[in-house]
């Protein structure tokens, strides 16, 4: 497959294919530098590519579904085109499996958890490793069995087969992630779902952050390996436009009513009676996001032109390459597995003894132009068992702010297909900055926000015309 633009992508392509490579970004001692983008885990930028895309399709946008205008059968085809095209991406076979379009991952997961029709006394199982997302919406609606993790962060698998055997005849589901948005390990899927399904389960993959990294196959049905349901989000791989995506059979999604209703989502509407509409439009509820969905299938495109084992070996390189350099660094701990990884997409958790997890990423974006995450990572539960937070420590800790750099939280850098040996070069001589106290600013946390400010630290919106509320100059002085 090729993008828009009619070229085959490479590796080496990928790095110019970025909106915004090539932006420059204050520092606080009054010069700039290229930033460093290396929060690729939380949110990706767009390919230019998908950019183009959207331009090129935004003449023939209409109204889907409910229109016979030259314009509106045009969109219409372009919107279910690119159902098969995020189906297919992940293995679907679309005679069997349908394609149903969110938001973001975390709605899709919401949508799944409500058309289950979940009972008080079903069961479902997931592990302490999940983001919130897919353990939060699973437990408004029955008992949640949580796994533990091992030492390096991975799933308890013994502990999770004998909980699938355990909870046999009442487990309805278990949910798992494809890889953690906190370690970057990635789960042993295939196994998990054929122990789900021995025990009449189904299983639910979250793979928000695995299909940016590796190759996702859901397999065929008739495969007892085969994965029930995944979600992913556009915005983790480079189409940041507002579509998630859920995957799963056509069969479960044309039985029950859908979580959302109104328009597009019936045949039929009486006062007194209503019949639910066929999937996937019964649970895409109003006007969809078509232009969104154009842009997914244009990042889908890309990657897959470029190549999904070769961006995965980039990134495996890419975290040889860092990993030793970071441990050398004096009071660097990195969590997670750091010798084989394998089985470890990019992302490297990290803290630092000379200063908390709020002020290093306050200082590496304030003075080196370097874009990270702190703090929990929306994985709480997961990240205390990683940090070695005790329940005493947990219950005192209980009354702060989530977000308060004071409670412990690490650094994540993660990378994306794009990012380069030079991004790490500049990560790591920017961190042997900070572990040797040689940075300028004098940093205090803003008792309103709970995140740390420089002093003289200055953000300047005048370059968005469109988003200036800060008057003519459009700069704010955050003094400490």
């Amino acid at each position: 497959m090729k993008p828009t633009n009619g070229t085959t992508v490479t590796l080496e392509d990928l790095r110019n294919e970025i909106v915004g490579i090539d932006v420059n970004v204050p520092l606080l001692d009054g010069t700039e530098r290229p930033y460093v983008f290396l929060d690729n885990a939380a949110s990706t930028p767009a390919f230019r590519s998908v950019l183009k895309s959207m331009e090129e399709f935004l003449p023939w946008y209409s109204s889907v579904h409910r229109g016979t205008g030259y314009k509106a059968v045009v969109a219409t085809n372009v919107y279910d085109e690119t159902h098969r095209i995020a189906g297919e991406f992940v293995g679907a076979d679309m005679t069997w499996n349908v394609v149903v379009f969110g938001k973001n991952t975390t709605e899709c997961v919401n949508k799944l958890a409500y058309r289950f029709q979940l009972k008080p006394d079903d069961v479902v199982i997931t592990t302490s490793m999940e983001h919130h997302s897919n353990d939060l919406p699973w437990r408004k609606y029955c008992n949640v069995v949580h796994i533990g993790i091992t030492a390096d962060g991975g799933i308890d698998l013994k502990e999770l087969q004998a909980a699938i055997r355990q909870h046999k005849g009442k487990v309805r589901l278990v949910a798992v992630s494809g890889a953690s948005n906190v370690t970057g390990i990635c789960s042993p899927i295939y196994d998990v779902a054929q122990w789900a399904h021995e025990a009449g389960a189904k299983i639910f993959v979250d793979v928000a952050q695995l299909v940016p990294h590796r190759p996702v196959d859901i397999l065929p049905n008739s495969d007892p390996r085969h994965i029930d349901f995944v979600a992913y989000s556009a915005h983790k791989m480079y189409a940041p436009f507002g579509i998630g995506v859920l995957v799963g059979p056509a069969d479960f999604f044309e039985q029950g009513e859908p979580d959302m209703v109104g328009g597009g989502t019936v045949s039929y509407v009486g006062l007194e009676e209503v019949e639910w509409g066929a999937a996937p439009q019964k649970d895409e509820a109003g006007s969809p996001n078509v232009v969104g969905a154009v842009a997914l299938a244009e990042a889908i495109t890309v990657l897959q032109s470029v190549g999904m084992d070769t961006i995965a070996q980039h990134e495996q390189e890419l975290l040889r390459y860092a990993i030793p350099k970071m441990k050398r660094i004096p009071g660097v701990r990195i969590y997670g597995p750091t010798e084989d990884i394998s089985h470890k997409v990019g992302v490297i958790p990290f803290t630092l003894d000379s200063a908390d997890h709020a002020l290093v990423a306050t200082i590496l974006s304030m003075e080196g132009g370097i874009g990270v995450r702190n703090g929990n990572f929306c994985a709480q539960p997961y990240m205390r068992k990683l940090l070695g937070v005790t329940p005493e420590e947990e219950k005192q800790k209980r009354a702060d702010r989530c977000d308060n750099p004071k409670l412990p939280g690490m650094v994540r850098a993660s990378f994306g297909c794009y990012n380069n040996e030079e991004d790490i070069d500049w990560l790591v001589e920017t961190l042997e900055r900070i572990a040797k106290k040689e940075y300028r600013g004098t940093y205090t946390i803003d008792p309103i926000t709970g995140m740390y400010v420089a002093k003289g630290q200055k953000i300047n919106t005048a370059p968005l015309r469109f988003f200036n509320p800060l008057g003519a100059s459009g700069a704010r002085e955050e003094v400490a």
